[in-house]
């Protein structure tokens, strides 16, 4: 009697392990896709040109002076 109940744990165990390495191997492939197509499509770089002027026209907006105000502290 106590054979088989320990037989039976042992396979629920076992089932359980096997669906949750199917789970995660599901799941990282699904997350290479992901990775794979963002590359493919996400947003171009910025050349050093682009930044500085993002910068230059921040600096005249007042944005970076409100950035210091507010992370000045106490």
């Amino acid at each position: 009697m106590k054979t088989s109940i320990i037989a039976l744990a042992f396979a629920a165990f076992a089932a359980s392990g096997l669906a949750q390495a199917a789970d995660n191997a599901t799941t990282s492939a699904a997350a290479r896709t992901g990775q794979s197509v963002s590359s493919q499509f996400g947003a171009s770089p910025k050349t050093r040109a682009d930044v500085r002027h993002e910068l230059v026209r921040a600096q005249k907006d007042g944005q970076i002076a409100n950035l210091q105000t507010l992370y000045r502290g106490s």
